[in-house]
């Protein structure tokens, strides 16, 4: 299953930090790893939301696979309009789905309001 994920510039360092292969832990108030089915919905939230929630004002939206299997457990969601589909993977399980991505983490957009 190929899926998008909107991050900030923090976090993409620490995507880099690990060989673009995995994403790190969530924040104890970050209780869900939320990746999104579909680019469009992924540069939404990294242009409306990451552009003003950091401190450097940039978005990143990172492009991945996902084995099929694993992904198959996890209900899709839709959470606003019907291309805002996300999978919400428990934080305590991050761990396991980084080791179900096959290949590495890409960056294919990047916002700013600089």
């Amino acid at each position: 299953m190929i899926l998008f994920r909107p991050v900030g510039t923090a976090e993409l360092m620490l995507i880099k930090q690990s060989g673009y292969k995995c994403f790190p832990p969530r924040l104890p108030e970050q209780p869900i790893f939320y990746p999104v089915l579909n680019e469009k919905y992924a540069q939404e939230i990294a242009e409306k939301w990451n552009v003003k929630d950091t401190s450097d004002h940039k978005g990143y939206v990172t492009k991945f696979e996902v084995d099929d299997d694993y992904c198959s457990q996890f209900e899709i969601q839709t959470v606003g309009r019907s291309y805002h589909q996300e999978l919400w993977i428990p934080a305590d399980e991050l761990e396991t789905f980084n080791k179900h991505i096959i290949g590495k983490i890409i960056v294919v957009s990047e916002f700013s309001d600089n």
